[in-house]
């Protein structure tokens, strides 16, 4: 349940970019973040630290986005999010008497010491690389949209998303156009179904990870 909350802005983002375009997306995934700090506020008297260092990268780089027209700033904010969450995790480990992960999952699981360390230090690695793995495909569209530019200099970053590709009579800089929009829809859907994917892949390999100190610690019990 918490991680379809934690992916609800991403759902509605791609159902409004689906429907509207980036920008109304972004503007809905502004507002949708705003909505679940203040509903965690009014129902728990607390936000997570985590969910107002998101809310504060989509208010910065969403706002940047609508205010210059320049959509490579939302592009990127996966893989900030990413690696800030990768930053906190590993600070964690020098920053407290106990890891991040062990704060979170400690009551439900007993680990020797030297099992949460390495535990945490996963997670920071799986920060790190979904962060890369956005900006593989940010940097891609971004690549074929200053080519399609560079091609087609009537038209700037700012109308490609109003750009009709079947209306470019020059044939290289018709390819470049199909293929930006494209690359920008492939963006998307990673953003949504890649990184959850990874998310749910990742986390499965923790629980198995984890399974077997979960029984041994109900066999203790049970002796």
């Amino acid at each position: 349940m918490k991680l379809l909350y934690d992916f609800l802005p991403i759902a509605l983002f791609f159902l409004a970019y689906k429907l509207y375009g980036i920008y109304i997306a972004t503007v809905v995934a502004i507002g949708v973040s705003a909505i679940q700090v203040a509903w965690s506020w009014y129902k728990y008297k607390k936000v997570e630290k985590m969910l107002l260092v998101s809310m504060a990268i989509i208010l910065i780089l969403g706002g940047l986005t609508l205010l210059l027209h320049d959509k490579s700033f939302i592009m990127l904010k996966p893989s900030i999010i990413n690696w800030a969450f990768a930053l906190v995790f590993l600070g964690s480990q020098f920053i407290g008497e106990k890891p991040l992960i062990e704060r979170m999952m400690g009551a439900q699981i007993s680990l020797t010491e030297n099992k949460w360390p390495k535990l945490n230090f996963a997670w920071v690695g799986f920060f790190i690389i979904a962060g890369f793995a956005n900006l593989y495909f940010a940097l891609n569209y971004q690549t074929s949209e200053k080519a399609l530019i560079q091609q087609y200099p009537q038209i700037t970053a700012q109308q490609i998303d109003e750009l009709q590709c079947t209306e470019i009579t020059d044939k290289t800089a018709r390819q470049l156009c199909i293929s930006a929009k494209e690359k920008e829809e492939l963006w998307v859907n990673f953003k949504l179904f890649g990184l959850m994917g990874l998310t749910i892949l990742f986390v499965i390999a923790q629980g198995i990870y984890l399974s077997k100190y979960i029984n041994e610690t109900e066999t203790e019990g049970t002796n």
